[in-house]
């Protein structure tokens, strides 16, 4: 079992901090329909990364009923025009991708088999490829690499969790992922692809201190009475990720509250690529630039920045220099530099904020090129990041969970 830990915060952290409230946080299962355009939009993105890793991809997916509608702009330079069915079977991907998350039953309207697939997929707008190709053009201030759009981006960590994450959406996550896990094991015949969970935690001082309140949402087949879902989903799910100390007798259980959930996934609800952002992200508790991640190579700053944003939050609190960071930056489209950086730690800090701001600062680069090359982001990776979250991860490709910089930020920042 995981250790979550007690936070000791220093005596200037703000006035909210002292009072008891509750936050709650979701996160969805790979059948959900957002979650489904995500998976398939990543999954192309790296079809694309590992033909060239210089690929331009904005990779948007619909999903509605037994259909599937990609659209948007990819560019692969190591094709040089050609077509790209010539080089890539998008349709395979597809259902390769509906396979894997599970829609294979015979009474799913959406099947990995049978969906009707649209191709609208067209090359990278030219004005767009010249702001963010290292290289000269006309009009454009400097031949450096420029960020793919504006826009504003946050990371976050706090020393709530093992991961530097939230307590609630980690709890969230681990719910679906166990869920997930369950059935693709084949242990539970009547589970299905669609799930949602939610946690409520309670905070005492800045500190969670107890679960108050668990929802799970599970798609079924039709041949299951709601109380063996209900019965199997506390048991085998919750008791067994939720950690012991913070469910009570008055902890809450709320599963399939409907009371019926056989109709799901697509055919239940249309899915839109990038549509579960804060679930991607710190469930609320931090910032949101509004910039959605899945689909987009990472020329797209709202996809590499916020990864940087998290590497750079993680590192300040795995460093010890506050218990509670958030990173805010900007970019102008075309621009190779940030037009803005800010640091707040929310009075946790334990030196002075300008401190670390300049140590953030003399560390790490926040140009868009720099922003690739410090996390590797050239690969393809992407599929990894899809579900329950591109934070917190355990993983050595996923370059923006590292905390190696903890130690230059300490020195630095003191």
């Amino acid at each position: 079992m995981r250790r979550y830990v007690k936070i000791n915060l220093n005596p200037k952290s703000l006035k909210l901090m002292s009072r008891r409230y509750i936050f709650s946080s979701e996160s969805v299962g790979e059948g959900h329909p957002d979650k489904v355009c995500d998976t398939i939009s990543d999954a192309v993105l790296d079809a694309c990364l590992t033909i060239d890793k210089t690929s331009r991809v904005a990779c948007e997916t619909f999903v509605k009923s037994n259909t599937v509608v990609v659209g948007g702009e990819i560019t692969i330079p190591k094709i040089k025009g050609a077509a790209l069915d010539s080089v890539m079977n998008i349709g395979s991907i597809i259902r390769e991708s509906i396979r894997g998350i599970g829609y294979t039953n015979n009474d799913d309207v959406f099947h990995a088999d049978r969906v009707f697939i649209s191709n609208l997929l067209t090359a990278q707008s030219a004005d767009i490829a010249q702001g963010v190709d290292s290289k000269k053009a006309k009009g454009k201030a400097t031949a450096e690499q420029g960020a793919g759009d504006q826009g504003l981006m946050f990371g976050y960590a706090c020393n709530e969790t093992p991961e530097l994450m939230p307590a609630p959406i980690m709890f969230a996550h681990r719910l679906g992922r166990e869920l997930t896990a369950i059935r693709k094991a084949g242990k539970v015949k009547w589970l299905r692809p669609d799930a949602k969970t939610q946690v409520s935690v309670l905070y005492q001082d800045g500190k969670p201190v107890r679960v108050t309140n668990v929802v799970i949402s599970t798609q079924h087949s039709e041949d299951v009475e709601i109380e063996e879902i209900r019965k199997f989903v506390i048991a085998n799910v919750i008791r067994k990720v939720i950690p012991k100390d913070f469910l009570d007798a008055s902890t809450e259980f709320l599963i399939n509250p409907t009371g019926r959930f056989v109709i799901g996934g697509p055919q239940g609800d249309s899915g839109l690529t990038g549509r579960k952002i804060i679930v991607d992200t710190y469930g609320g508790m931090g910032r949101h630039g509004g910039g959605a991640f899945s689909g987009k190579d990472p020329s797209k700053v709202d996809r590499s920045a916020a990864y940087m944003g998290r590497y750079v939050a993680k590192n300040v609190v795995a460093a010890g220099l506050a218990d509670r960071c958030e990173v805010q930056f900007a970019y102008a489209i075309g621009h190779p530099q940030p037009v803005s950086i800010h640091i707040d730690t929310f009075g946790t800090h334990k030196v002075n904020e300008e401190n670390i701001e300049k140590a953030v600062k003399s560390i790490f680069s926040f140009k868009p090129a720099d922003i690739v090359t410090q996390l590797n982001l050239l690969r393809p990776i992407y599929s990894k990041t899809t579900n329950y979250g591109h934070f917190g991860k355990e993983d050595k490709e996923i370059t923006w969970e590292k905390t190696d910089k903890a130690a230059a930020l300490k020195k630095t920042a003191r």
